[in-house]
C-alpha cells in the first residue's frame, strides 16, 4: 500500500486535472445508476398504464443521460491520460537522471538490458495503474455506490439477498491480486534478461558470427522468450479466472433475487417495473464489480513495477558531491595520492599507494592484467571513491569539489572507442555543442582526422553509425582524440589507446595523440611498452602495489618488474629481427 500511495501522490502536482476528471467519473458513475431507474416508468407508466406524458419526457432523458454522460466521460479520459502520461514521462526524466548519476561499480552490478526494461517496461506498468486503473477505480466505485443506492431504494428485502454474494468475492479478489503480483515481478526481470542478453548479441553480432554461435544464441534467446511466454500464460490465467469467478457468483446472486423478485409479483405484491428496474440495476452492478476485479490486478503489476522502478530513484549513489562543493581551480601544480587503499567488493584492488604527479609530467603505468593500472586512473576523475586514502589536486581533495568541475578538467582516450550514433561534428563536440566549426576542424586536423572526414560522403554532417560502426579501428580513434582535443582539459587520461590497432594505424594514432599530450599532465596505461618510452616517469604495479618507479632506461637497467614486462613482450619479435632493437635497449 505505501508503494500504491506513492505512486498516488505522483498526481498531486496536477490536483486541479485530477479533481476535474473526479468530477467527470462521478457525474458519469450517478448517471449510469439513472438508468436502471428509468426501467420502472418505462414498464409501468408506459407499457402497462400507458400514460402518453411519461412517453413524452423518458425518451428526452435518455438522450440528455447518454450526452452528458458521453461528456463526462471524453472528459475523464483525456484528463486522466494527461495525468498518467505525465507522471510516466516524469518518471522516466528521473530514472534516467538517477541512472546517470551512479558510478560505474551501479553499472558493473546492473546489466544495460535490465536497466533499459526499467525505462520501459516497468513504466508501462505503472502508467497502467496511476491512470487506468485509478480512472476505473473511481468511476466505477462511484457507479457501484451509486447502483446500491438504487436496488435499496427500489425494494431493501431484494437488495439484502443480492448483497449476500458480495462477501463471498473479497477473498478470491484477494488471493488472485497477490498471484498477479507475483507473476508481474517475474515477468518484469524476465523482461529485463531479455532485454539484456538482445542488447548483447546486436551489439556483438561480430563476434556471434565469427564464432559461429548463432544456434547457441538462438537456444538462449528461444529459452528466456518461452520463459517470458510462460508468465504471461500464467498473468492471462489469473486474469481470465476473475471474469467467470465474478459471473458465477454473481449468477447465483441474480437466481435468487429472480426467485424471489418473480415470486413477490406474482404474489402482487410488487410491480413488473419494480422488479425489472431492480434487476437492471442489479445487472449492472456486477460490470463495475468485475472491473473493479480487474483494477486490481493492473495495481497489483503496477505495484510491482513501481518497486523496481522506486528502488533505483531511491538508491543514494556511491559516488556524490558534498552539499554546496565548490568548484576545483585549474591545476597548476600536481595530483597528489597519498596513502590510497580501493576495495571492490571487499576484495583490495589498490594497496597504499603513494605518488605524486607534476603538471605537465607524462606518466605511464605499466604492470600484468588486475594489477590496478585502470582502477588507479579511475579514481582521479571519481569514476569510485577512494576506501581509505585521499588524492588532492593541488591540494583540493577531490572529493571536496564539485564532479562537473573536476571532470571538466579532465579528457579521456581509451581502448574501447566509444562514438555515438550521430555525426562526425557532434561526436567530436561532444560535452561542448557549442564549439564552432573552425575549432571543430581544427581539433581534427591536430588528431590526423581531418583529410579521412573531408572523404566521406557528407563529411562532418556523416552520421558514423552505432558505435561508430562505419569507420576503421583508427578513424574512430582519431575521432576519440579530435574529442579530447577540443575539449583541451589539462588533465589527460590514455587508457591503452593504441592496443588494438594495426601498425599503420598506430602511427597515425600516436601522431595525434602526441599532439594531445603537448601541455598535458598525461597519465598513460599501455600494454605496449614501446609507445612509453619517452615517458617522464613509468610506474610498474603488482597486485595493486607500486614495485618500481623511473624513467625508460632507468627501469631497464634495474632488471626488475618493468624488465621482465619489457623482455617478454619483446622476446617473439626478438626472434624476428627485432633483436636489435631490444639488445640496444638493453644495453
Amino acid at each position: 500500500m505505501e508503494t500504491f500511495k506513492r505512486l498516488l501522490r505522483l498526481a498531486n502536482p496536477y490536483y486541479v486535472r485530477f479533481t476535474l476528471a473526479m468530477i467527470c467519473m462521478i457525474i458519469a458513475g450517478a448517471l449510469q445508476s439513472s438508468l436502471a431507474v428509468l426501467v420502472k416508468p418505462v414498464l409501468d407508466d408506459i407499457f402497462l398504464n400507458k400514460n402518453p406524458a411519461t412517453l413524452k419526457w423518458i425518451p428526452l432523458a435518455v438522450i440528455g443521460i447518454f450526452l452528458v454522460k458521453g461528456i463526462c466521460n471524453y472528459g475523464q479520459t483525456i484528463l486522466m491520460s494527461f495525468i498518467g502520461l505525465r507522471i510516466v514521462t516524469n518518471m522516466r526524466n528521473k530514472l534516467y537522471e538517477q541512472i546517470q548519476k551512479q558510478s560505474l561499480s551501479f553499472f558493473t552490478n546492473h546489466p544495460t538490458g535490465i536497466l533499459m526494461s526499467r525505462i520501459t517496461n516497468d513504466v508501462v506498468s505503472i502508467q497502467s495503474a496511476s491512470s487506468e486503473a485509478i480512472t476505473s477505480l473511481i468511476k466505477d466505485t462511484v457507479t457501484l455506490i451509486s447502483l446500491i443506492a438504487v436496488i435499496f431504494y427500489t425494494d431493501w428485502k431484494l437488495a439484502i439477498i443480492a448483497m449476500i454474494v458480495f462477501p463471498l468475492t473479497i477473498y478470491p479478489i484477494s488471493r488472485l491480486g497477490k498471484k498477479m503480483r507475483s507473476v508481474a515481478t517475474s515477468t518484469q526481470i524476465t523482461m529485463g534478461t531479455l532485454s539484456s542478453l538482445l542488447q548483447e548479441t546486436i551489439s556483438g553480432t561480430r563476434i556471434v558470427k565469427a564464432f559461429g554461435m548463432e544456434k547457441y544464441e538462438n537456444e538462449r534467446f528461444a529459452a528466456e522468450n518461452e520463459r517470458l511466454f510462460k508468465l504471461n500464460m500464467k498473468a492471462v490465467s489469473v486474469n481470465a479466472i476473475s471474469h467467470p469467478l465474478m459471473e458465477f457468483l454473481g449468477g447465483l446472486g441474480i437466481a435468487a433475487v429472480i426467485f424471489y423478485g418473480g415470486y413477490n409479483v406474482v404474489q402482487g405484491n410488487s410491480t413488473p417495473g419494480t422488479f425489472f428496474s431492480f434487476l437492471a440495476a442489479l445487472l449492472m452492478l456486477y460490470e463495475p464489480v468485475k472491473r473493479l476485479t480487474n483494477v486490481n490486478n493492473t495495481i497489483q503489476q503496477g505495484i510491482a513495477g513501481a518497486e523496481r522502478v522506486f528502488s533505483i530513484i531511491d538508491r543514494i549513489p556511491d559516488v556524490a558531491d558534498k552539499p554546496g562543493a565548490p568548484p576545483l581551480p585549474p591545476i597548476t601544480r600536481s595530483i597528489d595520492v597519498e596513502n590510497v587503499t580501493f576495495c571492490y567488493e571487499k576484495t583490495a584492488v589498490l594497496k597504499n599507494i603513494d605518488l605524486t604527479i607534476s603538471a605537465g609530467e607524462v606518466v605511464a603505468f605499466v604492470g600484468m592484467s588486475g594489477g590496478g593500472k585502470t582502477s588507479l586512473v579511475n579514481l582521479i576523475p571519481r569514476f569510485y571513491d577512494v576506501t581509505s586514502g585521499r588524492i588532492l589536486i593541488d591540494g583540493h581533495d577531490i572529493r571536496d569539489v564539485s564532479m562537473q568541475s573536476l571532470r571538466s578538467q579532465i579528457a579521456i582516450v581509451t581502448q574501447q572507442t566509444i562514438l555515438f550514433n550521430d555525426t562526425v561534428r557532434n561526436n567530436i563536440a561532444y560535452g561542448d555543442i557549442d564549439r564552432t566549426e573552425s575549432e571543430i576542424i581544427d581539433a581534427a586536423r591536430a588528431a590526423n582526422a581531418h583529410d579521412f572526414i573531408m572523404q566521406l560522403p557528407k563529411q562532418y554532417d556523416t552520421n558514423i553509425g552505432e558505435l561508430g560502426t562505419k569507420l576503421s579501428g583508427g578513424e574512430k580513434q582519431r575521432i576519440s582524440i579530435a574529442r579530447a582535443l577540443l575539449k583541451n582539459a589539462p588533465i589527460l587520461i590514455l587508457d591503452e589507446a593504441t592496443s588494438s590497432l594495426d601498425t599503420e594505424a598506430e602511427i597515425e594514432v600516436q601522431e595525434a595523440l602526441d599532439n594531445l599530450m603537448k601541455g598535458r599532465t598525461t597519465l598513460v596505461i599501455a600494454h605496449r611498452l614501446s609507445t612509453i618510452r619517452n615517458a617522464d616517469r613509468i610506474i610498474a604495479l603488482v597486485n595493486g602495489e607500486i614495485v618500481e618507479e623511473g624513467n625508460h632506461e632507468a627501469l631497464l637497467a634495474k632488471r626488475g618488474e618493468y624488465f621482465r614486462l619489457y623482455n617478454l613482450q619483446f622476446k617473439d619479435e626478438g626472434n624476428n629481427s627485432k633483436n636489435g632493437q631490444l639488445a640496444k635497449d638493453l644495453e
